[in-house]
């Protein structure tokens, strides 16, 4: 194999694995302090794949390895946790930025996330669907589906057509994390 070839697959795979990892032990750190409650598996994998930075990136991993529950399971959970919030997401964003920019604070965070998403969007801004969908796919630092709503709406894609392509990218990115950490599981048992 060729040595660039060989170097460009190995920093693909790290730009894979390094957000699953991530987002697996900070969701094994809040399904610990969520289990401290007495919560079921069920309603704390639903939960961690509704929280922003985590998402199902870290809910599936949690489900498959720290919980032990079916891949099957585990992904259908942190499919439906993670598409909850979207929809109010992409409702209600106008409003709450609009809220929140009357504060100085507010203000300033608002622009920075405005220009992160723009930044990052730009795959979403020249592909719409197709671009929203890998953004969202993905699993790398900085995406998902709440970070693909914060673009959609910024983009001016369409709220039925937004809540497609992030469900198609939310299933995407269920597909990429439920085989690494299936692999990752065989590698270590």
């Amino acid at each position: 194999m060729h040595p660039k070839l060989k170097t460009g697959l190995i920093l693909i795979l790290l730009l894979l694995v390094t957000p699953l990892l991530f987002g697996s032990s900070m969701g094994e750190k809040t399904a610990t302090w969520l289990a401290g409650y007495g919560l079921s598996p069920l309603i704390i994998v639903l939960i961690i794949s509704m929280l922003p930075l985590v998402e199902l990136r870290g809910a599936i991993p949690v489900a498959i390895a720290f919980f032990g529950m079916p891949w099957q399971e585990a992904v259908l959970i942190s499919v439906i946790g993670n598409m909850l919030p979207i929809p109010l997401i992409l409702l209600f964003m106008d409003w709450f930025f609009s809220l929140v920019s009357r504060f100085h604070w507010g203000k300033r965070f608002t622009h920075w996330l405005f220009r992160r998403t723009r930044r990052k969007g730009k795959v979403i801004e020249r592909y719409e669907a197709v671009g929203l969908t890998i953004f969202v796919g993905i699993p790398l630092p900085g995406t998902g589906a709440w970070t693909g709503s914060f673009a959609a709406n910024i983009f001016g894609i369409a709220f039925w057509k937004s809540l497609l392509y992030i469900f198609v990218g939310v299933l995407l990115a269920a597909g990429i994390v439920t085989t690494l950490t299936l692999l990752g599981k065989l590698a270590v048992g």
